[in-house]
């Protein structure tokens, strides 16, 4: 146990993971005689299940933590490298290496070492028993591939194709460029109010008037993303199923899931009558 508390030890490990992960996947997707959208769908899945088994390796589901913010790197930085890039093509990759490193050193700066796992995960499995492998593996890494894995399609398509930019590839680019912004803001002024403690809810900066102004950076960024490729390949407009996909999430899934824990607090009504769920703008009392 006081290995696993190690931090030190923790990213050594996570980072060894991610490298088998990372090659296991890049070793199929090269392999496989498929469209490339499939046999990077195949890899993506492959390098879930190689980082899953480290989770049960160390009984600690967190392990799969790092995924949503390296996996979209990992696949635009390969085909930035296998595919002659364009601008169309360049402009998502910078934005998403930058949502990217920034949402992964938020990941390091709040990590404890393995014998933490996300509380998330630890409520999950004492709800869910006997079933929670089957959560575990489904809910808590394989959904979450999959909304990533659509929402990087867009910015692999346009290195694939490489469609020429336009007006929309410059606009969708700074829509992304904000979200980081907003996203970064907040989780800054999050771990703020955390180091100050006190408890309670956090009513200043972007948080004075969302609850989560973090998940709402999160969103934007996509739909950056993929309203930037429907912009250079209109016909592909189905591309935008990741935004989609991952708006859902959020809206269904991680707000509840936030909004219930905030719930056990005092006055939780109030501030929710208070405060809009996303948007960080004044709301109107009575």
């Amino acid at each position: 146990m006081n290995v696993k508390e190690s931090r030190t030890f923790g990213f050594l490990i996570i980072t060894l993971v991610y490298i088998f992960a990372a090659a296991v996947g890049v070793a199929i997707h090269l392999l496989l005689p498929l469209p490339f959208w499939l046999s990077l769908l195949i890899a993506d899945i492959a390098a879930t299940v190689a980082t899953f088994i480290f989770s049960l390796i160390f009984s600690n589901a967190s392990v799969y933590d790092p995924y949503w913010s390296v996996q979209p790197i990992v696949i635009l930085v390969g085909y930035a490298i296998a595919y002659p890039p364009t601008v169309s093509a360049i402009l998502p990759l910078i934005a998403v290496c930058i949502w990217g490193v920034r949402l992964t050193a938020n990941w390091a700066y709040t990590f404890h070492g393995l014998a933490w796992q996300d509380w998330r995960y630890t409520m999950l499995k004492e709800k869910t028993g006997a079933f929670y492998p089957f959560v575990n593996f489904l809910g808590i890494h394989l959904v979450p591939t999959l909304v990533v894995y659509l929402c990087t399609l867009p910015a692999a398509f346009a290195f694939y194709y490489a469609p020429a930019w336009n007006a929309g590839s410059i606009v969708f680019f700074i829509v992304s460029l904000l979200a980081v912004l907003l996203q970064g803001t907040a989780d800054f002024q999050m771990h703020a109010f955390r180091k100050r403690g006190g408890g309670g809810f956090i009513r200043n900066g972007l948080w004075i008037y969302s609850r989560h102004p973090n998940y709402l950076g999160e969103i934007l960024m996509w739909w950056g993303v993929g309203l930037a490729a429907v912009c250079v390949m209109p016909t592909y407009w189905w591309l935008l199923a990741g935004a989609v996909a991952n708006t859902c999430l959020f809206l269904f899934v991680s707000i509840p899931l936030a909004d219930g824990r905030q719930s056990r607090k005092e006055g939780f009504a109030e501030y929710k009558k208070q405060t809009r769920m996303l948007l960080p703008v004044y709301k109107k009392q009575g």
